[in-house]
């Protein structure tokens, strides 16, 4: 799964900070920070929203060094949320105008439907089913959160789709409160996954191929363990279809936790042994399962001092699940909101907008399974939402 939501992800609000005198600044051509031992590895493209701006930048790693790809561009309104389509052919950036399309071409962005929104709700999160077909996302606000059908070629709202009511062709089920921090899709479509602050995890049925794709909406759910001030920051899926991941505040008086659940057929959830997980902070703002579903790390705020990123290593016993944690703590961007991999599975990528540096990267270390280690460092923008191209 590689997209990352917005800002609390403050993915629970979005929080709008100055920074970078508001402007935006060219990246260096070389890396920043790195002295020793520097990789010359490249990455795939991905994308940033400056906030202080209002503009999506597009970048690539080319060995070693952050290189911008095209210009800025500058969003209709201010930004809120964005993720990028499985097939990589679109970007989609929620602001508070609406949804917006954006074509990529070798990592170039393109405006679409003549510059109107596809959708009119201000999402706080999203995210694209593995076919393309679904664009799932809610603002909260409306207590609903919503499915709109959308046309794999042209990126559009597909207007016709199959209605699920009588006059619309975007489908909705009910959400229970109004505060929603991310968004999470099981890699095979049969489950949603709604990271809902205080009012914790949400469940959902999804059928990719029916005209409803809520259907019946089986839901299931749970609170946060601390159900006093506990609330879901985030939540991801393994990319092999077997756990749930749910980072929520307030699980240990030292701070946050990664609470771990087996998806059971028919969408189950069963919370394993061990779990929850102390995740390192006081806020696990953003959780990434590596693509080679072995490791899953997780980026914690730390007040206002720099977050870090904490990794744990996936045991599997014959389909008993347990989670070690792997000790290679990586310090990285103060209050990070954004986790992702690049889609050469080169660089792990953290964005942040509290302060200065915004962007930093990081390469696998060919010796310490899981260990992070720091490749390089941008403070040209004040980003708080980042998301990749998929491999």
């Amino acid at each position: 799964m590689r997209f990352v939501y917005w800002a609390s992800m403050g993915l629970v609000a979005v929080f709008f900070l100055a920074g970078c005198g508001n402007f935006w600044q060219a990246p260096s051509s070389s890396s920043s920070g790195c002295t020793s031992n520097c990789t010359t590895l490249s990455s795939g493209f991905f994308y940033v929203l400056d906030q202080a701006t209002n503009q999506i930048i597009s970048y690539q790693i080319s060995s070693g060094s952050l290189t911008a790809v095209g210009s800025p561009l500058t969003v209709p309104a201010s930004p809120l949320a964005m993720t990028v389509a499985p097939n990589n052919d679109f970007l989609y950036v929620s602001t508070l105008s609406g949804i917006f399309a954006y074509s990529i071409s070798s990592g170039a962005l393109t405006l679409e439907n003549s510059s109107q929104a596809i959708v009119s709700d201000p999402a706080a999160a999203m995210v694209i089913d593995s076919t393309d077909s679904w664009l799932i996302e809610s603002s909260g606000s409306t207590g609903f959160l919503y499915a709109v059908p959308i046309d794999s070629t042209t990126g559009l709202q597909n207007t016709s789709a199959a209605n699920c009511t009588k006059t619309s062709p975007i489908c909705q089920v009910t959400l229970t409160g109004a505060s929603i921090n991310q968004i999470a899709i099981s890699p095979n479509n049969d489950y949603v996954f709604v990271a809902a602050g205080t009012n914790g995890t949400q469940a959902f049925t999804f059928t990719a191929g029916n005209a409803d794709p809520f259907g019946a909406a089986a839901t299931s759910g749970f609170n946060p363990v601390n159900a006093t001030s506990g609330a879901a920051l985030s939540v991801a899926v393994d990319p092999s279809n077997r756990l749930l991941y749910v980072g929520e505040a307030a699980v240990f008086t030292s701070g946050g936790g990664l609470r771990v659940f087996t998806i059971a057929s028919g969408g189950a959830l069963k919370e394993i042994s061990g779990s929850p997980y102390s995740s390192g902070g006081s806020g696990p703002h953003a959780i990434l399962p590596k693509s080679t579903a072995d490791y899953v790390y997780v980026a914690n705020w730390q007040g206002t001092s720099s977050g870090t990123i904490n990794g744990f290593a996936i045991n599997d016993t014959n389909g008993t699940f347990s989670l070690t944690s792997t000790s290679s703590t990586a310090t990285t961007v103060v209050e990070p909101r954004g986790l992702v991999e690049d889609s050469e599975d080169n660089f792990v990528i953290a964005a942040g907008a509290a302060s200065s540096p915004y962007l930093d990267a990081y390469t696998f270390d060919t010796t310490t399974a899981s260990k992070l280690d720091f490749a390089l460092s941008s403070s040209s923008y004040a980003g708080f939402a980042v998301a990749a191209n998929q491999p």
